[in-house]
């Protein structure tokens, strides 16, 4: 007994040691030591609350593509939510509530351009605040230089629909405009009224003009645009089972009546809206008024793009403001 009982009494020393101290590796120690208390989750902080209960005045639901009576094809467009996340970080210095720092996402629709049966695309979106450049080339290639600089020098990016049996005459050109980064479109081979084709004779137009806008350009086109807007079903369907969407038109230039530059600009002007797709041709107005009609669309807020641009479900105008659209 005598001999355990000093290592009893040790024992009973390191018990009572241990009560003594808190445990060091506690956060109740450690924020004790700091002198702070725990943290607070971000659900009790007001102004994470306060993002959360407004996030729903700045959200829009996302919007399937639709297949219009009347339009036939309309694309989707995202819908936004606030992250309520990243707006926090953002407002937390300033520790108030701001607009201006909101963080919005994009939400994709459910139903997309490529969910729908084939039929025509006349316009893109019409809640999208943006229209597109369409050009239409079988001929016209003295203007084609003139329209590629005016371009550059606006930072607008086209799609050019080029017919195949130009572009095997005219290769640098197809080129040309494929290395300035724009968008090269079908306009089938030798411009024929697509509607009087049977299904055979429309199919081989197509796909010869694919082959020889590939081997130029090493892109298979996606976009189909049949001469003079003239189709039938049996066009549209070729088109789909190709892989391609046929495009048309809302706004026509008429530029091949070879109107004064003024009179095609207060035409297309006149007619502008959401959406909107531009049909123009490498002509006299066109190479003239090419620069002033850009200029009047970007006075009007509208963003200027490809088809591949105008029919995507992106929201180009996602703002601080409560309307997401301009």
């Amino acid at each position: 007994m005598r001999r355990i009982m000093p290592f009893i009494v040790f024992i009973g020393m390191v018990i009572v040691s241990y009560q003594a101290f808190e445990n060091p590796f506690s956060n109740d120690y450690i924020a004790s030591i700091k002198n702070v208390s725990a943290p607070v989750s971000n659900d009790q902080d007001e102004l994470y609350q306060e993002i959360k209960d407004k996030a729903g005045e700045y959200e829009k639901p996302a919007e399937d593509a639709v297949l219009h009576k009347v339009w036939k094809k309309i694309p989707g467009l995202n819908g936004v939510k606030v992250n309520v996340e990243k707006s926090y970080k953002k407002m937390k210095k300033q520790g108030e509530f701001n607009e201006d720092f909101l963080v919005f996402e994009q939400v994709p629709p459910e139903v997309t351009l490529e969910d729908l049966p084939a039929a025509p695309i006349y316009r893109g979106h019409p809640d999208k605040k943006m229209v597109g450049l369409n050009i239409n080339v079988s001929w016209g290639e003295d203007h084609i230089p003139t329209i590629l600089n005016i371009l550059k020098k606006q930072h607008v990016k086209a799609t050019f629909f080029i017919e195949g049996k130009w572009a095997n005459k005219h290769e640098d050109l197809v080129k040309m405009i494929d290395e300035q980064g724009h968008e090269i479109g079908n306009h089938a081979f030798n411009h024929p009224d697509m509607k009087n084709l049977s299904a055979e004779e429309s199919q081989k137009q197509i796909q010869d003009t694919n082959k020889i806008l590939e081997s130029i350009t090493g892109k298979k086109p996606k976009w189909f645009a049949p001469p003079s807007g003239s189709f039938n079903e049996d066009v549209i369907k070729v088109a789909d089972e190709l892989g391609m969407e046929t495009i048309l038109w809302t706004v026509d230039t008429v530029d091949w009546k070879k109107p004064a530059p003024s009179v095609m600009i207060n035409r297309v002007m006149g007619k502008i809206h959401n959406g909107a797709f531009i049909l123009m041709h490498p002509t006299d107005p066109v190479a003239e008024g090419l620069t002033d009609l850009i200029l009047k669309i970007k006075e009007k807020e509208y963003k200027i793009g490809n088809v591949t641009t105008l029919l995507d479900e992106e929201r180009n105008y996602i703002t601080s403001q409560k309307q997401t659209n301009k």
